[in-house]
């Protein structure tokens, strides 16, 4: 049995909910990689922090620098309060970040949260960064989490992520293929956030709407969806395309919540039977997504019988995306390749995440 790394894994996702803390033990036995999740921990942002993330994409670059700058140092002393809390022996944090720019047909993503100075006020050395290298080598710099799909999740025909964005994960030909389908949580948050409410729980609201029919059309004709992959979209993409969608229907709460869900589920659905090779596929749904009950049963409605919808524990659930950059961190350290090109469509796979030592 090779070493067992102990690394925490930090994540925070476009739906802007918070950040999310995973200490993992990731080691190779015979060939596979194994993990077991020790203790997790989820911070809510402030009001005042999720409006500052919210704007990032605004900022003048002198101003952005200075928000990557101080979102690593809070990252950092989250860090150091988790690890106070409940005494852990961590080697190395593998963080995520929080993407404020992502526009990879320019060249271009970015991830606050910076690596130096989140590992200077932990004393840890940290990993970051993960998706810069795969952008330059003319990659989309996402999704990054089917690596993790490969695995640590393989006896699933189909991996579904609904976080603010749905993605999709799956083996073809031998290689695993993914790509971002489109809306989830990001749109839901944003309507509910009309009325400060942070999210529809269990797609109550949405439950009591009925489907606006021209909103729908609408979201359905968004160019996004004609594309082929790879592809990915970030928060410019939501705010220039669905925003002024949103705010240009009148319409009750609860029938834009209920329509938004029918247009996610719609879309997903579309995608998972486009490419599904066999009857009684199995479909494995983690992010918020996945607790919204509304959203799920709509879904397998969508779905029909052939794909089976399963929901694994909430810690799965609520922290799979943090335990898959733990084991990105893991890999790295190993200088194993952590990004697929055939997710990407990168020049080749890559071994990608930058190690800041603390000072």
């Amino acid at each position: 049995m090779s070493k067992t790394y102990k690394i925490i894994g930090l994540m925070s996702g476009t739906s802007l909910d918070g950040l999310d803390l995973c200490y993992c033990h990731i080691w190779e036995e015979k060939d596979t990689w194994e993990f077991k999740i020790e203790q997790t921990k989820s911070v809510t942002y402030s009001k005042e922090m999720q409006l500052e993330l919210k704007n990032s994409i605004l900022l003048k670059a002198d101003e952005l620098l200075q928000l990557h700058n101080n979102y690593g140092i809070w990252l950092g002393e989250q860090v150091k309060i988790f690890i106070s809390e409940q005494s852990l022996e961590v080697d190395y944090i593998a963080s995520h970040g929080h993407t404020t720019h992502h526009q990879p047909q320019n060249g271009l993503t970015f991830q606050i949260g910076s690596g130096q100075h989140l590992a200077n006020v932990c004393g840890i050395s940290t990993i970051c960064d993960f998706r810069t290298n795969d952008v330059a080598l003319k990659g989309q710099g996402a999704p990054l989490v089917p690596i993790g799909d490969q695995i640590f999740f393989n006896e699933y025909d189909f991996c579904l992520n609904l976080g603010g964005i749905s993605n999709v994960s799956f083996e073809r030909a031998g290689k695993r293929i993914a790509y971002d389908i489109g809306l989830a949580n990001m749109i839901l948050n944003y309507i509910t956030q009309k009325i400060n409410l942070a999210y529809d729980k269990g797609g109550e609201m949405a439950s009591n709407g009925i489907i606006n029919n021209t909103m729908l059309k609408t979201l359905n004709s968004l160019k996004y969806y004609s594309l082929p992959f790879p592809k990915s979209i970030g928060y410019e993409w939501f705010v220039k395309e669905v925003i002024p969608i949103v705010d240009d229907t009148k319409d009750s709460l609860e029938n834009l919540l209920h329509t938004a869900v029918h247009h996610i589920c719609e879309k997903v659905s579309e995608q998972l039977k486009l490419n599904q090779t066999k009857n009684n596929t199995k479909l494995l749904v983690t992010g918020g997504g996945a607790l919204n009950n509304f959203l799920i049963k709509t879904l397998q409605e969508k779905l029909g019988d052939a794909i089976k919808i399963h929901i694994p524990s909430k810690i799965i659930i609520e922290f799979k995306e943090a335990l898959v950059f733990a084991l990105m961190g893991a890999l790295r350290l190993e200088e194993k390749a952590n990004v697929l090109s055939s997710v990407t469509g990168a020049h080749k796979d890559s071994c990608s995440g930058v190690i800041f030592i603390p000072n």
